[in-house]
């Protein structure tokens, strides 16, 4: 069932995509406020708690709803998790930024892409040449592909696989947002979020995104350059000693850059964009809400200068390891069936 819950939310979300600023990722931002300001106190232990009821919580709900519902019926409880993943799941709620962008390059108004890269990403691009534009796109871009695609599928298939429904999706992208939402209103002018829940919720986030980083690295290789994904891959890894979880999230998004970066032969990494934290700007689980730190390569990789057919070849990219998920589902869902 696993394989038709994924297959339909994709289909749906292409069809009719979440608005930004929808009431659903709203209330999912409420919810990361109410917490950081009621439950943080400063103190680390304050911090697992109020990460704890901002993600555990939601995800054992939607594991009760989903049980509540097989009782009733299979169709019921596999409506949910179409539900779940529709929310949680899927390219449009960031693509469009990456559409635009491309086709602002490929007209030659590179300060139109200059303008939108700054929009989506909230940060001063005013100054970039077009290569630096190119990959800035592809980073994030990749970035978000795994956030709201492939780590999404991990955890959810995992977690089904294990009869806990959709909750994995829900564990996987709270983790996600309330990393970066707390981080975020940490550096805003208000300041409502502890140095401790930042780190608390850094810290769960790099080991919960652990394994799906890794095995959204691997598909890369497998649909591009093999060798030449792992030997990046390889190469990012020895900068970073195993033990090192206080900077496990930038690492694990560095080793996905690098992955993607020998897939393709392109040179990512170098310096981060400056993020400008403008009032009002996390509006949800949108990829378009501003990262605090940026991607995780400071030193740059091995490849060509980024150039407009790379964004092409990106795309290309992310669907064959969407077509290559869907196989291994269909395949998993079959061996089930049969079994």
């Amino acid at each position: 069932m696993s394989f038709f819950a994924v297959l339909f939310a994709l289909i749906i979300e292409q069809a009719r995509p979440l608005a930004r600023g929808n009431w659903v990722h709203a209330g999912f931002r409420r919810w990361a406020r109410w917490n950081s300001r009621s439950l943080d106190a400063g103190q680390p232990h304050h911090g697992w708690i109020a990460w704890i009821v901002a993600v555990v919580f939601p995800s054992l709900v939607t594991l009760l709803i989903h049980w509540l519902l097989l009782s009733f019926s299979v169709l019921l409880a596999f409506a949910w998790s179409v539900a779940v993943l529709y929310v949680t799941l899927g390219f449009r709620q960031f693509s469009h930024y990456f559409t635009d962008i491309r086709d602002a390059l490929d007209d030659g108004d590179e300060a139109s892409a200059r303008e939108l890269l700054a929009e989506w990403r909230q940060v001063d691009a005013s100054e970039l040449p077009r290569s630096e534009i190119v990959r800035h796109v592809i980073e994030y871009s990749v970035l978000a592909a795994h956030r709201h695609v492939f780590g999404v599928l991990g955890w959810f298939s995992v977690l089904a696989a294990l009869g806990l429904g959709p909750a994995g999706a829900v564990l996987y992208r709270l983790s996600e947002f309330v990393s970066r939402y707390w981080s975020y209103e940490g550096k805003a002018a208000s300041g409502s979020a502890s140095a401790a829940l930042q780190a608390a919720a850094r810290r769960a986030w790099g080991v919960i995104d652990f394994v799906p980083v890794r095995i959204t690295s691997l598909g890369f290789a497998v649909v591009g350059s093999f060798e030449d994904a792992i030997d990046a891959w390889r190469s990012y890894s020895q900068r970073f000693p195993a033990d090192a979880w206080a900077a496990s999230e930038n690492r694990n998004d560095g080793l996905i850059l690098a992955a993607t970066s020998g897939a393709v032969n392109v040179r990512l990494g170098g310096e981060v964009l400056k993020t400008v934290l403008s009032p009002g700007a996390l509006s949800g689980l949108q990829a378009g809400d501003p990262d605090t730190e940026g991607p995780g390569i400071t030193e740059p990789t091995p490849g060509r200068e980024p150039e407009l057919a790379h964004l092409r070849s990106i795309v290309g990219l992310v669907w064959r390891s969407v077509v290559l998920w869907m196989v291994l589902l269909a395949l998993l869902t079959l061996a089930r069936l049969l079994g």
